[in-house]
């Protein structure tokens, strides 16, 4: 079972804001529900992508870290099988775990779906799935993740209920997979998005890691240390602050045109296979599965392959001399430019093509190219997480940081930027005290 000290989790520097935050949040739910001292404590992190854009639902490798910003939740078991979670700026949810003759009632409703109760039944059907005696409980969070920022605000608040059901009826015996695993299902036949394991699993794990989905029933999972602003660079995020509402659609198209191409083989993924076989073929699948489902298996293997080096990258790196840092950072950053190369040529996920005048990634991602040769400055930028709107991101020398924040504010507004930083823990529950 993780169990995390509030000072190993948010640094000394802010354990008494932390504090005050979950103490807060004991409060409200004392006064909702009349619970008080069986509350506890439990944190789960977003995550930023660092390598590998779309390339989680086809079989490929990524590379994620957990950020500092968390979903943070008190919750206490309940006496009858009832679920209240209410997270501020979405409405209560209020579930019912059992039917009127006592049976559980944790199938998928076709009239919940695009919800926060789907989730969460999925969620407590999950755990009920792997032989856990499911009961009620309470819950209040607090999501300090930026929500529309690509950060995995949703991934948060999943991997959070899932630890939260974990620890208060499962002995805390998930691994930080299993507890992805149930998050990622919940998403995809509860709620209803066709999302990969990457965001849930970076949000369960922590750190940065490197996961190769090629078995996604027991993913490979390896723990990188990474600290960007140690070499010398923010690592950050720039919300454009496009609207993702009614993406959907084109999130869809990525998965089901990749794996078109990967049908014309009789493959049901395009990990099963490899780039020359797919362009020897190239003729054909054009007439079968159109121009733009080819272009994206071409990023898909690319991709995949960049992903796995990236990561090496970042082994070499902790493991070089001082001398030899600043070598191994930009190799790797420039595999940084070229994956925001390939997103926004071959995978096509900058901006909509049913709104091509909303072009916020575009013009994020065109201005911080520019700022960087302007001032012949080493650095990189691409998309982050699923794209079509949200954020880019971005490694700025520290030094040039506040000159490039002016410039990105100027045009996408206040606090459009974000420097983030990599959180050690994944989803985890809490000691606030002593």
């Amino acid at each position: 079972m993780s169990i995390t000290k509030i000072e190993a989790l948010y640094g000394s520097e802010a354990v008494e804001q932390e504090r005050q935050r979950y103490n807060l949040l004991a409060g409200e739910l004392s006064a909702c529900t009349g619970l008080d001292d069986t509350v506890r404590f439990f944190s789960a992190p977003g995550r930023t992508e660092l390598g590998g854009n779309h390339t989680d639902h086809n079989r490929g490798r990524v590379l994620a870290a957990s950020i500092q910003m968390d979903a943070a939740a008190v919750a206490a078991r309940r006496n009858d099988h009832k679920v209240f979670f209410r997270s501020a700026g979405f409405p209560d949810i209020h579930l019912d775990l059992y039917k009127e003759d006592s049976t559980l009632d944790l199938d998928p409703r076709p009239e919940e779906k695009e919800t926060s109760n789907a989730l969460v039944r999925g969620i407590i059907a999950g755990f009920a799935g792997r032989g856990v005696q499911v009961g009620g409980f309470s819950a209040i969070a607090s999501n300090k993740v930026l929500i529309g920022s690509g950060l995995s605000s949703s991934a948060a608040i999943e991997v959070l209920i899932a630890k939260i059901i974990d620890c208060l009826y499962g002995e805390g015996k998930c691994t930080a997979i299993e507890l992805a695993q149930i998050s990622q299902k919940a998403e995809n036949v509860y709620f209803g998005k066709p999302c990969g394991l990457m965001d849930q699993t970076a949000s369960a794990t922590g750190g940065a890691v490197a996961i190769d989905f090629a078995d996604p029933g027991a993913p490979l999972v390896r723990r990188i240390e990474f600290d960007p602003l140690a070499a010398g660079y923010a690592l950050c995020v720039v919300n454009t602050r496009g609207s993702h509402a009614d993406l959907t659609p084109d999130y869809a198209a990525i998965p089901r045109e990749m794996q078109a191409v990967a049908q014309f083989f009789g493959k049901s993924y395009l990990r099963e296979l490899g780039l020359p076989q797919v362009l020897s073929a190239a003729d054909e699948i054009r007439k079968s599965a159109g121009d733009r489902a080819l272009l994206r298996a071409i990023h898909f293997f690319n991709e995949d392959a960049r992903a796995g080096t990236m990561a090496d990258l970042l082994d070499e790196l902790n493991n070089a001399d001082q001398g030899r840092k600043p070598d191994i950072m930009l190799r790797f950053l420039n595999l940084v430019n070229e994956s925001g190369n390939s997103s926004w040529q071959l995978l096509q996920n900058i901006y909509s093509p049913r709104e091509p005048h909303a072009q916020e990634l575009s013009l994020a991602l065109a201005v911080t190219r520019e700022f960087l040769d302007a001032h012949r400055l080493p650095g990189a930028c691409r998309v982050h997480g699923g794209g079509f709107a949200g954020t880019i991101q971005a490694y700025i020398p520290v030094s040039m940081l506040e000159t490039y924040r002016t410039q990105m504010e100027v045009l996408f507004g206040a606090d459009a930027l974000t420097v983030l930083r990599i959180r050690p823990a994944g989803a985890t529950e809490v000691v606030i005290d002593g």
